[in-house]
């Protein structure tokens, strides 16, 4: 069945974007972070995604999973963090066991456990993290089948339902409450990070035609390469310390677990200009710090700003989202299946390989002296006849045995699974 799959996870719906932040990785530790989590914990696999509103643990076990998992998750990959703090943010993480968990996912990949439901970029996202875990040979055979039937189902909902239809992203959400604040096109926009959610921000400013924008990141080429094209101005994040030519609006997104504009920074950047500026912040752990929003007048955008207006864009989904839930429903059946059948071909796997030994046994070994006198007409046939032999005689197992094993889950289950 589907009791091995499991989702520890924590969201923009239980918790605040900075409990949200205790939940994370470290940053460029990560992979061995992750390594050590699998391994200590005793998960057969593992999938890591953190977006800026979620953090989710996806693991593929068949050992009993105690309650308490959170705190002993947040022990071994966070041990910074103090005791309370791992307390409080364990006691606010959900775990999801069998079919919850892969139904779950599914409503992840949907948007529909979003900050704003319909947005598609949660698509890429999954997309992208799970690369990345199966790079850092977190991943296996369970997870592979899940996320490609995530990913299927949620093109499916986007195509049968119009849970998409003018949607919004967190990044458009942000963008166009930066615009409320009555910015123009001339505007000098400071970007620092060249990631993926500032590259989507930098899609915004140039539909809107703003042409000063200046970009800092850690990697100087990735600046360069997102600046370049559109005339603007590319830099080291090292440099950003010295930075004096002032700015309108600070847009930060980094993978940086801490803050990086602190008052200090945030002074020099202004270039001992007064007035009130608009600082957007995407990041998670959030990239400006409180000290530094408190300290100075600002119109300070960040994603839990957001969620009055990802309201309001919510309404409008409402009847496409109860359709979306009765298709995951079916969805979550037809993946049962599709799991079940895996579990055949896995464990039939060796048959194959055990059909072409016998066959080559009988040409090479038990047959040898009669196949050698034979013409190569003769020969070449007998090799053909063998091959389909060999075919044949590989499927009608595999077949008879998935077929027992969904009569059986039919049977056990009382399910009419979908065709």
């Amino acid at each position: 069945m589907l009791d091995g799959y499991h989702i520890l996870t924590l969201t923009h719906r239980d918790a605040s974007l900075d409990m949200l932040a205790h939940a994370i990785a470290p940053g460029e530790s990560a992979d061995f972070a992750l390594q050590n989590l699998k391994a200590e914990m005793g998960w057969e696999e593992l999938f890591y995604l953190a977006t800026c509103n979620r953090v989710s643990y996806v693991f593929y076990t068949q050992d009993p999973v105690d309650q308490n998992i959170a705190e002993q998750m947040l022990a071994v990959l966070r041990p910074d963090l103090s005791e309370f703090v791992a307390q409080k943010t364990a006691a606010q993480m959900r775990l999801l066991h069998g079919t919850a968990a892969v139904a779950h996912l599914f409503e992840v990949a949907a948007s529909m456990d979003s900050l704003v439901v319909g947005e598609r970029e949660i698509i890429r996202q999954i997309r992208q993290a799970y690369d990345q875990s199966r790079e850092w040979n977190l991943t296996g055979d369970h997870l592979r089948l899940l996320m490609g039937f995530t990913i299927e189902t949620a093109k499916e909902i986007y195509t049968h339902t119009g849970i998409g239809r003018r949607a919004l992203s967190v990044v458009a959400l942000a963008f166009g409450e930066m615009l409320k604040t009555g910015l123009r096109p001339d505007a000098r926009i400071l970007m620092v990070g060249a990631g993926e959610t500032n590259a989507l921000f930098a899609k915004f400013l140039i539909k809107s035609k703003f042409s000063k924008v200046t970009i800092f990141n850690r990697s100087f080429e990735k600046a360069q390469n997102l600046a370049n094209p559109n005339g603007w101005q590319a830099f080291s994040l090292d440099e950003l310390a010295y930075y004096s030519e002032g700015f309108d609006a600070l847009v930060v997104c980094t993978g940086a677990t801490q803050a990086i504009i602190t008052p200090a920074l945030y002074r020099e950047l202004l270039a001992k200009e007064a007035g009130k500026k608009v600082v957007v912040d995407l990041s998670i752990p959030h990239n400006v710090s409180r000290e530094t929003v408190e300290t100075f007048p600002m119109q300070y955008i960040e994603i839990e700003s957001l969620k009055e207006t990802a309201n309001e864009n919510l309404a409008y989904r409402e009847q496409e989202r109860d359709r979306a839930e009765g298709l995951i429903q079916q969805r979550v059946l037809m993946f049962r299946e599709r799991w079940h059948e895996r579990q055949v071909e896995r464990s039939l796997a060796h048959i194959p390989d055990e059909v072409k030994a016998v066959k080559n046994r009988a040409i090479q070994e038990v047959f040898d002296k009669e196949f050698e006198q034979l013409a190569p007409e003769a020969q070449d046939l007998i090799h053909r006849m063998l091959g389909y032999m060999e075919k044949k005689c590989v499927a009608i197992p595999i077949k008879a045995a998935k077929a027992i094993a969904l009569n059986t889950q039919k049977r056990h289950k009382g399910l009419s699974l979908p065709t």
